[in-house]
């Protein structure tokens, strides 16, 4: 069996007295879609923020691609291949779109031209000229996930992009990520929408108070619902 491409391994992380994670384990494989569900505060976030090395304090193992990052600072975690899209989405308001879009820089071969990436999002190409703060909440999210796909990043870590936003909008949303896994982009998702969640993901990976406590393939997402329901509430 091939190594898969991200495996975390008792991470813990804290901010500063705060122990938030208590040994988190998951794997990913290269061009999965995989999802962390779980209540508000039970760590998802912060599982991430973990993996890109942006926590106060973290221990334990995380491997890309076979290699150990998790004594790694965020800017080599970035450059070795993966990028983060936060929640707060983190546009620059002093920017118009394209120039969002250009900002980060290229790490590695791979990544999509910003004509590829307005292909995907039609609407900020009509927006490109525009200033982050003047998109709607939908397009602030299109481009906050258009602006790491030009990095060559082969894994990307996205924090609830369906948050706060308009039915046709998930959709749309949707539609975007399943194209980008179709690309070949592997994709760790944090999502509090479980029916948007179940509509994109391979696998999905139940977190409580820290720990991942249930691994759910899509195969088997009909006959745990109940399960679901009351890890959920959904």
């Amino acid at each position: 069996m091939p190594e898969p491409l991200l495996k975390v391994a008792g991470l813990q992380a804290w901010y500063g007295e705060s122990h938030i994670l208590h040994g988190i384990d998951f794997e990913i494989d290269e061009g999965e879609l995989v999802t962390l569900l779980g209540r508000n505060g039970a760590g998802k976030t912060t599982t991430l923020k973990s993996v890109m090395g942006i926590v106060g304090k973290r221990d334990g193992s995380v491997k890309f691609a076979g290699k150990e990052i998790v004594r790694m600072a965020s800017n080599q975690v970035a450059r070795a291949g993966i990028a983060y899209c936060p929640e707060e989405r983190g546009i620059f308001s002093s920017l118009n779109v394209e120039e969002n879009l250009l900002l980060p820089p290229v790490v590695q071969a791979g990544g999509m031209t910003v004509a590829e990436i307005y292909e995907l999002f039609p609407n900020l190409k009509e927006r490109r000229r525009s200033q982050g703060t003047k998109l709607s909440g939908g397009e602030q999210q299109m481009l906050a996930i258009g602006r790491i796909l030009r990095t060559g990043a082969k894994l990307l870590l996205l924090d609830e992009p369906t948050e706060g936003l308009a039915p046709v909008i998930v959709q749309r949303i949707g539609e975007a990520v399943r194209l980008l896994k179709s690309r070949g982009f592997t994709i760790l998702l944090v999502e509090q929408n479980f029916h948007f969640a179940a509509t994109v993901a391979d696998r999905h990976y139940v977190v409580e108070d820290g720990r991942v406590i249930d691994m759910i393939t899509a195969a088997n997402v009909q006959g745990s619902l109940d399960k679901l329901h009351a890890y959920l509430g959904v």
